[in-house]
């Protein structure tokens, strides 16, 4: 079990406004999953790998990809009270789900 986070490296987020995007959108795809998922991936270390992507259309693919999957998934947009616009989509996750499930979406992914 694992789960993928795809932050965009071309907003230039700072340290901080990146680890904030990624535990959103970590957060926020875990409760996509069903029981089930959630306690199998809690109990089993809460694997996580962060990779990145270079558009905003590139997450909402990974998105799409991971819905036709039937895949938890999240997008996040920023609410815009620091670095960047209202609005803007930062991050992306998919999973938790069986590292085989998540590698189908994000396999062709560099680390970040």
């Amino acid at each position: 079990m694992k789960q993928a986070i795809v932050a965009r490296a071309d907003l230039g987020m700072g340290e901080g406004k990146l680890a904030a995007q990624v535990a959103h959108a970590s957060l926020q795809a875990y409760e996509e999953a069903d029981g089930p998922t959630q306690r199998e991936w809690k109990g089993g270390g809460q694997k996580k790998v962060v990779l990145q992507a270079n558009s905003e259309s590139e997450l909402f693919e990974l998105s799409e990809k991971a819905r036709v999957e039937g895949l938890p998934n999240a997008v996040v947009r920023d609410a815009g009270h620091t670095e960047l616009e209202p609005g803007t989509a930062t991050t992306m996750a998919v999973g938790p789900a069986t590292e085989e499930a998540i590698d189908t979406v994000t396999g062709g992914l560099s680390l970040y």
